[in-house]
């Protein structure tokens, strides 16, 4: 398992995917989330829970990326389920082992 180093390597990842899939966006945060692993709005503003730092890289991209997707696709419907699956292959497993992991608060 490899963790994320800190706060910025998180950030300039989301970044990288946000270039991949070609996603505007306007600020990236992270802090405490009491219910939920991360949150955006459609002007681009991403919200990820701090807890994620301490988690395997593999969980952080999931939750990036169904952000991002989020952005353009604002449900979880065929065309988002697609897009998951086009960018991050076996993307239930990867949700069924991050919802084992539940947000304290």
């Amino acid at each position: 398992m490899s963790t994320w180093k800190n706060r910025e390597e998180f950030k300039i990842r989301v970044r990288e995917w946000a270039q991949k899939l070609d996603v505007k966006i306007k600020a990236i945060y992270i802090r405490p989330m009491s219910r939920k692993w991360a949150s955006c709005s459609t002007a681009g503003t991403l919200s990820f829970n701090d807890e994620l730092l301490d988690m395997d890289q593999e969980l952080g991209d999931y939750v990036i990326v169904h952000e991002l997707l989020h952005v353009a696709v604002p449900n979880h419907g065929k065309l988002w389920k697609s897009l998951m699956r086009a960018h991050l292959g076996n993307w239930e497993e990867i949700s069924r082992r991050l919802n084992s992991c539940v947000p304290e608060g």
